[in-house]
């Protein structure tokens, strides 16, 4: 696969901007894990090949065990999760595919029982910057692997 062009050297100011909303996400009320698994998640449903190459190999920086990796895809029959990842997981889903109708009352209640309104809001700004991020890495095929030194993620064991 070839790149087809380099988004943050054609646009630097829009990329700057759309990395700055993704660096205040950290230390913010959601904690890493949460984060890792809803950008994973996010990117699997997207079929972002870049985003999701990406966040396994940082989740895996971040201490995340390999085996909740691979269960992120099938996280509603794992017992991995705790009921506030899971309320993450059913979250992130429901905002990154919409579904007809908008989301249900119910799954906000669900999540609400998890997570506070600051968190919710928290998260779903960060599930609003992983799909843009996935979006633009899929219009332009960027490259699995191709900024890993860059990043950092050669450290994760994962070449």
């Amino acid at each position: 696969m070839t790149q087809r062009l380099n988004y943050a050297q054609q646009s630097p100011e829009l990329f700057k901007k759309l990395m700055d909303l993704t660096a205040a996400m950290n230390g913010g009320v959601i904690e890493q894990q949460i984060h890792d698994l809803v950008h994973i998640r996010a990117s699997q449903m997207n079929g972002c090949a870049f985003c999701l190459d990406m966040h396994v190999k940082e989740a895996k920086i971040h201490g995340e065990s390999e085996l909740r990796l691979y269960h992120v895809a099938i996280w509603r029959e794992s017992n991995l999760f705790i009921p506030r990842e899971r309320a993450a997981l059913a979250w992130t889903e429901a905002v990154t595919k919409l579904p007809e109708g908008g989301i249900s009352d119910d799954l906000y209640e669900r999540v609400r029982g998890q997570l506070s309104e600051k968190e919710i809001s928290e998260l779903t700004f960060s599930i609003m910057t992983i799909n843009a991020w996935n979006r633009a890495s899929i219009a332009f095929k960027v490259v699995p692997g191709s900024a890993d030194k860059a990043y950092g993620l050669d450290k994760a064991g994962l070449n």
